[in-house]
């Protein structure tokens, strides 16, 4: 993680103001999305793009596919679970 050497205060109603030129560079616009983690004592804050979420996971990656003709978006843990399950129903279905 890289130290950006800014400090903000939280307001009352516990809200941090993301300096304009750290949007710009993050192409972080107005009313986007954020999602946040948490990990220890740290708190981190990533775009979330919605549309381009895993359908299986919630997952948001570079490495995620769209299928079905753009209906269907799957990160590769999701694209897997997906693909064992399909092997278990065709399995079932072969055994009927």
């Amino acid at each position: 993680m890289k130290r950006t050497g800014m400090v903000r205060h939280i307001d009352s109603l516990g809200r941090i103001v993301l300096p304009s030129e750290m949007r710009k560079v993050l192409n972080i616009k107005e009313e986007q999305l954020l999602e946040i983690f948490i990990e220890d004592q740290t708190i981190m804050l990533k775009r979330y793009d919605a549309d381009k979420s895993c359908l299986l996971t919630g997952q948001v990656t570079k490495y995620n596919k769209s299928y079905g003709n753009g209906k269907v978006m799957l990160s590769p843990e999701g694209a897997e679970r997906l693909l064992v399950e399909l092997k278990q129903l065709l399995k079932e279905e072969a055994t009927r």
